[in-house]
């Protein structure tokens, strides 16, 4: 498919990337040395975790939100999310003075349910096991005719969510290889997009858990795949597929896609927390356990790794920590 025909283009990044400005923080990239040792790379990280609501989501939910035509900003706007999406909508609309109502999983963090709620949102919980959000969705869209804002497959989204790795290189320069957690692929693909205009050389590799590869097999065999309810701790990857927007975007933009185990996450996030003094999500380590697990491996190049997020429940973070061996 030629980018021509693709729904969302690097000048979409641009425009996102100046909506944002003054709005979104300017998140930090950070470096290790040790990070550095064990992966013989120069390796990047893009610290979303300190992004507004802690996640990156905040920038395409702000982004999608501020497109509205007038009268549906009045209405309000409907979502889904496990949390970090829910969480962003949620503030953007209080930014933006629109009404936001989000439909959450009952078995959502407690610290990004409290959060959503906190930032003004009305939140209606559903049992994963009874019902998917997509349909309850549809079903409260038709009921109060409140628009969808979908958490990735939606082109204002995918813009917002590329000005985290537009924003990276901006910082670096061009990079050998850059690395991003995928879920619904919001990130992912937007972050390709940016990564491909501005180091065309640069190798684009997206992270799945092991339990959700629908992203995975999809992108190696052309065709969409579907997971329900994949048993993983990173929440934020816990997506049932591709959209009708991403699956194109990774399938053009993207070089590779691999996973890596729950063990390698909790590794990883352990890493993170106890060497650069930084929370993060499971969700949030895909990148850097792929990188501390040899699963991508780039000596002697520079890498880029995005740390989407971290919203986590510290008391659960600390029991996973304290099963790990020593």
């Amino acid at each position: 498919m030629p980018a021509s025909s693709l729904p969302v283009a690097f000048t979409d990044i641009l425009a996102a990337a100046t909506r944002l400005d003054g709005i979104a923080n300017r998140t930090p990239v950070l470096t290790s040395r040790t990070l550095n040792s064990r992966t013989a790379a120069d390796v990047f990280l893009k610290g979303e975790n300190f992004q507004r609501t802690g996640a990156f989501k905040f920038r395409g939910a702000y982004n999608a939100l501020s497109l509205l035509p007038p009268e549906q900003k009045t209405r309000g706007v409907l979502t889904y999310s496990s949390g970090n999406h829910a969480q962003a909508v949620a503030l953007a609309g209080r930014l933006l003075r629109i009404p936001a109502t989000i439909i959450m999983p009952d078995d959502a963090p407690a610290v990004k349910l409290a959060a959503t709620r906190g930032y003004g949102a009305e939140v209606i919980l559903y049992n994963r096991e009874e019902t998917t959000r997509e349909a309850l969705a549809r079903e409260v869209s038709a009921t109060r005719g409140l628009p969808i804002i979908p958490p990735y497959d939606h082109p204002h989204v995918v813009a917002g969510q590329g000005t985290a790795a537009l924003a990276l290189l901006e910082e670096t320069g061009p990079l050998d290889v850059l690395v991003v957690c995928c879920g619904g692929g919001g990130l992912l693909s937007g972050s390709a997009i940016a990564a491909r205009a501005m180091a065309p050389d640069c190798r684009i590799i997206g992270v799945e858990p092991e339990a959700g590869d629908d992203a995975t097999r999809s992108f190696h065999t052309g065709t969409l795949h579907t997971v329900h309810n994949p048993d993983t701790i990173a929440d934020g990857a816990r997506t049932p597929s591709l959209g009708a927007i991403t699956f194109p975007l990774i399938r053009h933009y993207v070089d590779d896609m691999v996973t890596v185990s729950d063990g390698d996450l909790l590794r990883a996030m352990f890493f993170l927390w106890e060497r650069l003094k930084i929370v993060v999500e499971p969700t949030g380590a895909l990148a850097v356990a792929a990188l501390l697990s040899n699963t991508v491996s780039a000596p002697g190049r520079r890498v880029g790794a995005l740390i989407s997020g971290g919203n986590v429940d510290l008391r659960q973070a600390l029991h996973w920590f304290a099963a790990l061996p020593s």
